[in-house]
This record gives C-alpha cells, sequence and structure tokens, in this order.
C-alpha cells in the first residue's frame, strides 16, 4: 500500500511538471511576439533558464541529501507555477526576467527531486518504473500544447491561458506531496562508505553525456518548434504548437512501452535505437517542405529522445545504492548544460544562417547518442573512495 501510495504521487508531481513546463515553453513565440525580441535576445533570455535551473539542481542536492526530495518539492513545484503566470502577466521584458530567475531556480530544484522520488519508487519496486513517471510528464506537456492551441481558438488572452493550467498544476502538486517518499524511505541499506557519496566520476560520465545530448535536442524542439513554424514554414498561432504537441505525443507514446521494452531488450539497446530514430527526426526537420511533414519530424525526435532521460536516471541510481542522490544530481546537471548548449547553439545558428540550418546541429548530437548507449549496460556500482 505504501509503495502504490508513494508510485501515485510520484506519479502526479512528474505530471504537473510537464504541464508547467509545455505552458511556458508554448508560449516561447508568442512572448518573443509581445515584447518585440529578436532571435539573439530571445536566445539570450532562454539561457537564463537553464544556468539558473543547474544552480537549482546543485542546491537541491545539497538540501534533500538532509532533509529529502519531499520537502524540497512541496516549496519548488508551487513556485514553477507562480512563476509562469507572472511570465504571462509580465508588462515588460524586466519583469520577464525576473519570472524566468524564479523558474528557473525553481524548476531545476523540482527536475532534481522528482527524480529523487522517481528513482526512490524504482528502488523499492525493483523493477523499471522510471518510463512510467516520464510518461505522466509527457501526458500532460501533449495536454499542455492543445489547451494553448484550443486557447487561442477560443481568443483567450495570454495571461489567462497560461493561469488557468497553473491552477490545476499548484492543486496537484499540493495534494501529491504528503504521499512521496520520506527522507527515511529514500535511502537504501547499504554501508557507511557507499552513504558517504563519494562516487567515481568514470560509469557516470556516459550518462551525463547522453543526457546533455538529448536536451541539446529537446531544447532545439521546445524552445524553437514554434520560432520555425512560423517564421520557416508560415503556420499560424493554432498549428505551430501541434509540433510540440506531435513530439510530446510521441514521446507518451514510446514512455508508456518503455519499461515493458527495458525489461526485455535492456537499457543499452534502447537507448541506441533513441539515438537513430531522433536523428531520422531531426533530418526531417531540416529538410520539411510542409507543415504537416514538419510536424510528423518534431514527433520522430519525441519518439527517439524519449527513452534518454529516463534510462540515465535510472543507470544513475544504479550506480549511487545508498539512494544519496549524488548520481543523479550529477546526471541532472547534464540536463541544463544540454539546454544551455541547445539554446546558444541553436539559436546562435538561426541568427547566423537560418533556423533549418540551426536544427542540424541536434541532427549530430542525436547520433553521437548511439555510441555513448554502451554506457548503460547493466553494471555493478563502482567501489566509492573514502
Amino acid at each position: 500500500m505504501r509503495n502504490r501510495q508513494a508510485r501515485t504521487a510520484t506519479f502526479a508531481v512528474f505530471a504537473v511538471q510537464g504541464l508547467s513546463f509545455a505552458t511556458l515553453l508554448t508560449q516561447v513565440a508568442a512572448l518573443q511576439n509581445k515584447h518585440g525580441l529578436t532571435e539573439g535576445d530571445l536566445t539570450l533570455l532562454l539561457l537564463v533558464v537553464p544556468v539558473l535551473a543547474g544552480a537549482g539542481s546543485v542546491g537541491a542536492g545539497a538540501l534533500a541529501a538532509r532533509r529529502g526530495s519531499r520537502w524540497l518539492l512541496r516549496i519548488a513545484q508551487p513556485a514553477v507555477a507562480v512563476a509562469v503566470v507572472a511570465a504571462g502577466l509580465a508588462a515588460d521584458v524586466p519583469q520577464l526576467v525576473a519570472a524566468l530567475v524564479v523558474f528557473g531556480l525553481a524548476v531545476g530544484a523540482v527536475d532534481a527531486g522528482m527524480n529523487m522520488q522517481g528513482v526512490a519508487v524504482e528502488r523499492r519496486y525493483g523493477r523499471a518504473v522510471l518510463n512510467g513517471f516520464h510518461a505522466a510528464w509527457s501526458a500532460t506537456s501533449l495536454a499542455g500544447a492543445l489547451w494553448v492551441s484550443l486557447a487561442y481558438g477560443l481568443g483567450l488572452s495570454l495571461p489567462v491561458m497560461m493561469a488557468i493550467p497553473m491552477a490545476l498544476a499548484v492543486a496537484g502538486s499540493l495534494a501529491a506531496a504528503p504521499y512521496l517518499c520520506t527522507v527515511e524511505e529514500e535511502k537504501a541499506e547499504t554501508t557507511v562508505a557507499a552513504a558517504s557519496g563519494h562516487l567515481p566520476w568514470g560509469p557516470i560520465i556516459p550518462l551525463c553525456l547522453a543526457m546533455g545530448f538529448l536536451y541539446v535536442g529537446d531544447a532545439a524542439v521546445s524552445n524553437f518548434h514554434g520560432v520555425f513554424m512560423e517564421n520557416i514554414l508560415f503556420a499560424g498561432g493554432s498549428v505551430a504548437p501541434l509540433a510540440y504537441g506531435a513530439y510530446q505525443a510521441a514521446t507518451l507514446v514510446v514512455r508508456l512501452g518503455g519499461d515493458l521494452a527495458v525489461r526485455r531488450y535492456g537499457a543499452a539497446s534502447i537507448v541506441r535505437a533513441g539515438g537513430a530514430i531522433a536523428t531520422l527526426g531531426f533530418a526531417g526537420v531540416v529538410l520539411a517542405p510542409s507543415q504537416p511533414l514538419a510536424i510528423v519530424a518534431f514527433g520522430l525526435t519525441g519518439m527517439g529522445l524519449a527513452v534518454v532521460a529516463p534510462q540515465s536516471f535510472s543507470a544513475a541510481g544504479r550506480l549511487d545504492p545508498a539512494g544519496t542522490g549524488v548520481a543523479i544530481a550529477r546526471v541532472n546537471l547534464f540536463n541544463y548544460v544540454g539546454f544551455i548548449v541547445g539554446a546558444a547553439l541553436v539559436g546562435g545558428l538561426a541568427e547566423a544562417t537560418d533556423m533549418r540550418v540551426a536544427f542540424a546541429a541536434p541532427l549530430v548530437l542525436s547520433a553521437a547518442i548511439v555510441v555513448l548507449a554502451r554506457g548503460f549496460e547493466p553494471r555493478s556500482a563502482p567501489q566509492p573512495k573514502v
């Protein structure tokens, strides 16, 4: 019963985070137009979020080690929702920057905390379940994208269309928090040496690089799908969010079956196949001659990238049998490294050339994930240094 409660609550936390993230990122083009930002301005502004999220993730690791990730999520997750609403209400660029500062710090803390909860639940169940949590994230991200498309059709203002889903997010977060794993439940019985958190970097590096390359691609899609659809393929406000919707829909479908696939074929094979499919998807984006084909191509990128993050966190959890969160925090940091590089690289290339050329960068890095997949092979936890 207790395991089921913790698992259900963790599903809710992932779902709230997906909804919050999608509600903001599907409005990047709208915020750009509202504040008259160039693509260069937008790139610099988007860098604020992952830089601060990295700081939030590092801080989350330190706080969670003492007080647990449940305590952390109770504070940080409602803060994410408030920041999203503030971004929609921002009357000028300084107000928008302030909202993004809060969003970045809080979203980093939530990303680390929810994956700590997910790995703790997976450890308690003794089998792969982390893909299911990430599927919940994808489901509500898809719902967020579809909501934006509908809200444009209804003629709702930007603040209203961002505030409605965030009211649901706050309610869901507060309802789930009491049932998450406690700090005692997150810890595993192990030796004092293992619990000290002195884990070697070597086995974690392939996971970190794969996570970073994944989020270069995710940053390209999340930050620039609307700009690509509107500026390159001349999509309207109700059509452009469908690219992100296709990305999240494909991600959801893959993650729903991801745990079963991992149990049958192994994490390394699944990650290898995902990298290859994502490479094909980004090639489709670069070459897409029409809006429908571009939407399909964005869906393929989601299908391929979907498996990388859950398996990175799951593999990190296996390398940290004490449940200290050290390995997870390290891998999660590359989430933001990838997002920073992705925003700068894709935005910079778009500014210098055009958006089609810019999407060639995540194409190359997705192919590199295929090579890194061998680092996801099951292995014994490394002996910590004391």
